[in-house]
């Protein structure tokens, strides 16, 4: 579906970006891939990392609180992926209207630049913190969600499709516990701090989360939300994978955190269907019709939730050490 089209990521110089990047470049022949990010040094080091592909990847400096930046950098643009966000839960604390001008604003800066410039369609990343949101990084990607759904009400029959792709913390990725722990045992420690023993999390590698996204814009028809069917893991056996034999700590949960991540909660369950390996929930709009609903998929049961607490897949011990080896991203 890429051949010689032309595709735009926000924040492209994070790890999505270059694991999508390099899955593009291996089983497609794009026209052009924009990375659109506001960091010249990573994009420096994204460019000198792509040398061999200069001839498609362009790299534009930009921020998403820019709407006519983004107009500008749109213009001939087949698909988007919207990765660009303030993900961090203290420092959205912190910074709450900073928080709010990227996660916000600036979904509806991409929409609108979107819908000005004709893209064919346009896949949002999300995350477990947008459901039943108890932090502002939540709360802020709830509304992003919200908007991105809503936005086919506006692109009309043959306008801009909107989408949303939502997971997790990705394995390995940047803020998620795999590196915090794995700096602790790279320094010498011998016991690891866990929150709290109950906190169960799911695994989903950098490769299914780029699937994911493809699918989302092969398939989407507007106003969905997909989630890939992933196993759980407990914490605590994820820190005996990493430190065999090692001491742990229960220090108690951080302020905004869950002891699960909840990506299908019971009151989307009546829009909600069951594909082989994956969920889609669908709108709940009077403008949204049911012929839209993509084939293949069974609803769920009324109240199903999908927790990382109540998964029915789970990694072992042995299992998540085989993850540890083959799923962690190779990208700083």
């Amino acid at each position: 579906m890429f051949n010689d089209k032309t595709i735009l990521i926000t924040g492209g110089t994070g790890s999505f970006g270059h694991h999508f990047v390099d899955y593009v470049l291996q089983h497609y022949e794009p026209k052009k891939i924009i990375i659109y990010s506001r960091d010249e040094f990573k994009q420096f080091n994204m460019q000198n990392a792509y040398k061999s592909h200069s001839s498609v990847l362009r790299f534009f400096i930009g921020d998403v609180r820019d709407k006519d930046r983004l107009r500008r950098a749109m213009n001939g643009v087949d698909y988007v992926i919207h990765a660009a966000a303030l993900k961090q839960v203290p420092s959205c604390e912190y910074n709450p209207i900073e928080a709010i001008k990227t996660n916000i604003y600036g979904a509806v800066n991409v929409i609108d630049a979107a819908l000005d410039t004709g893209v064919k369609k346009v896949v949002a990343l999300s995350t477990d913190k947008s459901v039943s949101p108890i932090n502002l990084y939540g709360s802020t990607k709830m509304v992003s969600d919200k908007l991105f759904c809503a936005a086919n009400a506006y692109s009309g029959a043959d306008g801009t499709t909107f989408a949303v792709v939502r997971y997790g913390n990705v394995a390995g990725s940047r803020g998620s516990v795999i590196p915090f722990f794995q700096n602790i045992i790279d320094n010498g420690g011998t016991e690891l701090p866990v929150t709290d023993y109950r906190m169960t999390r799911f695994w989903i590698s950098l490769e299914q989360g780029v699937k994911l996204v493809i699918k989302a814009l092969e398939e989407s028809r507007g106003g969905e939300v997909f989630i890939s069917k992933i196993p759980s893991f407990k914490v605590v056996d994820l820190a005996e994978a990493m430190l065999p034999g090692g001491k742990t700590k229960e220090v108690g949960i951080r302020e905004g955190e869950k002891l699960h991540e909840v990506m299908v909660p019971a009151e989307d369950s009546p829009h909600t269907y069951e594909y082989e390996n994956h969920y889609i929930i669908y709108p709940n709009y009077n403008w949204w019709a049911p012929s839209k609903l993509i084939p293949g998929g069974k609803p769920v049961e009324p109240g199903f939730i999908y927790s990382s607490g109540t998964n029915t897949q789970w990694l072992s011990v042995e299992e998540l050490r085989e993850r540890l080896k083959t799923d962690l991203d190779k990208h700083e």
